[in-house]
């Protein structure tokens, strides 16, 4: 069956008993078994007698008791039937079977077999399925296999040769990368209860290699989605993110980067047949004209209007389709603004043939499939397609680049060049940001999974939106930086002797202190910390920064996080009596915010108490946390 397949025809009998004599004349019984043992599928994942052990009890296949072997012997016929996580009894029925066969046949007494029947079933956990790294990307290797042809007519011949069948399967992924990943979201998206969740796709553009993948906050979780991919099977509106492809459509259709357009806050465009198709701008903010390159930086919503209606919505899909993006695109003019629903896979698919001067490779899970005599069934030999002019492409990246260095995507500067593009959906419910080097693309969403829900207080905490997509590729560690023609590194600005120009200051708050302090100590700024009380956000999370977010600020200039910790617990002053200075002085001083009301006390004032506090709203000796604020009325 392992060597030969399982058609059960005349010709694969005569196979099998030629195959059987010469495995005799070579090996012995005892070693026939052995080799039998090894390979053999035992159910859950476990390939051989030793893994079978480890997987059912704990322990080394020459540590089990009489019973226990019994039953994983019991296993063997058929694992899924027999499966003693799911079928128990079933289960304890097979194992007594074959120690009552053991007595029959000789090889144990009675009275160890009783005994062994008597014993139940005692697995190594109360959970029979094991959680394992990189659940979603699992998934997708196993998907590869069941729907490939080649590894069977059928889809059933298919499920047994994976799970059955003794594969030696290799992948691409790259466990550090994807530690990394996962980490990324981990410290980022840090209240599985109440904050968004995340995807992540990484790849190597030149190959399609996926070298890590996060479909999720925890495939072995307990809620409803927890097993949904959302790196493949989500289709979320791109937002901006789906501007790169316009802007590339443009080019190739003749349209040189350097046209200009108005670039109104709100603009109507005529449709044929239609209501005008209103668009503004996300900012609100507009005027005079703007070239591609400026409109792309920022992001200009009226400028990629017009562009489109210049280029054709049918190109522009079109074009998306052919650098990667699998799922289906409609073709009006609003495609421009990325309201199709795409996956982070499509994007960093799309993207890696950007960033691979429009070559694209597809993205692949698999490296190589190998059966259990050595022969290798698959091997990933990647196919490299043009789908768009390697100069357009460049055109394409060196703008990207711009919009990280000095536009929409500052949170991803890394130290390095990187091409990169944000995006949002409307009312903040998706949040994108996918970047490329030309060693490795990264496509990052952030939204709810349940629901296309708004991500902002108090559905998100402030800061949640861009923070992830900011943080993870510089999360990813790239590798290999690019070269000029002389073959040496592109200096950052203000690093190695070149004069520092103020840059837009990238936004830090929301994210855990010691990831924002090394993502501004690797830009060249000083770091200064302050800790203030606060029950909103976790501890060690930024909750401000000076100067402000976006700011241009000359890398070597100190910036300041005000990071969160667990708040103080004060005892509320008395405050009553005492004039409105008095009352600002002694609440600040225990470390208590103050409001103050002028009101005039209500009949009977006494006339003593002019200008002095007459109500507070709470009640002196209260223990109250450090974020609290008194109120206090005062008399006029």
């Amino acid at each position: 069956m392992i060597l030969l397949g399982r058609e059960q025809t005349i010709s694969r009998k005569l196979r099998e008993a030629v195959l059987a004599l010469q495995v005799e004349r070579r090996l012995d019984k005892d070693e026939i078994l052995e080799r039998y043992l090894n390979t053999i599928y035992f159910g859950n994942g476990a390939y051989g007698v030793e893994a079978a052990a480890d997987r059912y009890f704990a322990k080394h296949a020459a540590d089990v008791s009489l019973a226990e072997a019994a039953l994983l012997a019991a296993l063997i016929r058929a694992p899924e039937r027999y499966n003693p996580f799911v079928a128990p009894d079933i289960a304890l029925e097979r194992r007594n079977l074959v120690l009552s066969k053991m007595t029959e046949h000789g090889f144990a007494p009675g009275s160890e077999t009783g005994a062994a029947r008597a014993e139940p079933v005692v697995l190594s956990d109360e959970h029979w399925q094991r959680d394992y790294p990189a659940g979603h990307f699992i998934e997708q290797v196993k998907q590869f296999i069941l729907d490939n042809d080649d590894f069977g007519e059928t889809r059933d011949e298919r499920r047994r040769l994976l799970f059955q069948g003794g594969l030696r399967i290799e992948t691409t992924i790259d466990m550090r990368m994807q530690m990394l990943a996962e980490d990324a979201v981990a410290r980022v998206l840090v209240d599985p209860a109440n904050d968004p969740a995340a995807s992540l796709v990484a790849l190597d553009p030149a190959t399609g290699r996926v070298v890590a993948y996060v479909g999720g906050r925890d495939f072995f979780g307990d809620t409803g989605y927890a097993k949904f991919d959302l790196a493949s099977q989500a289709r979320r509106q791109a937002g901006s993110a789906f501007k790169p492809f316009v802007l590339a459509a443009a080019i190739e259709s003749g349209i040189p980067i350097d046209r200009t357009y108005e670039a109104p806050a709100e603009i109507e465009i005529p449709i044929p047949g239609q209501e005008p198709w209103k668009v503004a701008n996300y900012d609100g903010e507009g005027g005079g004209t703007m070239s591609l390159v400026d409109a792309t930086v920022a992001s200009v919503n009226t400028v990629y209007a017009q562009l489109v209606m210049d280029v054709g919505a049918q190109a522009v899909v079109d074009l998306a389709t052919r650098l990667g993006v699998a799922s289906e695109l409609d073709a009006y003019p609003s495609a421009a603004l990325g309201t199709n629903g795409v996956s982070a896979l499509d994007l960093a698919s799309a993207y890696a043939s950007l960033a691979a001067d429009g070559l694209h490779s597809q993205p692949a899970f698999v490296s190589r499939v190998v059966a259990p005599d050595g022969t290798i069934l698959y091997e990933h030999a990647p196919t490299r397609e043009r789908v768009l002019p390697a100069e357009t492409a460049r055109q394409v990246n060196a703008i990207l680049e711009q919009v990280v260095t000095r536009g929409t995507g500052v949170n991803a500067r890394i130290g390095r060049p990187v091409a990169g593009k944000t995006g949002t959906g409307q009312e903040w419910r998706d949040a994108w940001f996918v970047g490329s080097t030309p060693e490795l693309t990264a496509a990052v969403w952030v939204g709810f999974p349940d629901a296309e829900r708004p991500m902002v207080p108090p559905a998100a905490r402030a800061g949640d939106r861009w923070t992830l997509a900011g943080t993870d590729l510089g999360a990813i560690r790239l590798r290999s930086p690019r070269r000029d023609a002389g073959g040496r590194v592109p200096v950052a600005i203000g690093v190695g002797g070149v004069a520092a120009k103020p840059v837009p200051l990238i936004d830090t708050v929301g994210m855990p202190g010691e990831r924002a302090a090394d993502l501004l100590g690797d830009a060249g700024y000083v770091v200064a910390l302050e800790e203030r009380g606060d029950v909103e956000f976790p501890p060690g999370t930024v909750l401000a920064q000076r100067p402000e977010a976006h700011a241009p600020v000359t890398p070597g200039a100190e910036v300041t996080l005000v990071v969160a910790r667990e708040p103080r617990s004060l005892t509320v002053p008395l405050l009553l009596g005492m004039t409105a200075e008095d009352a600002e002085t002694t609440a600040h001083f225990v470390g208590l915010d103050i409001r103050i009301v002028v009101e005039a006390e209500p009949p009977p004032g006494a006339a003593e108490r002019d200008g002095r506090v007459w109500r507070q709203s709470i009640v002196s000796g209260t223990r109250v946390d450090e974020s609290s604020e008194i109120t206090v009325w005062t008399n006029p």
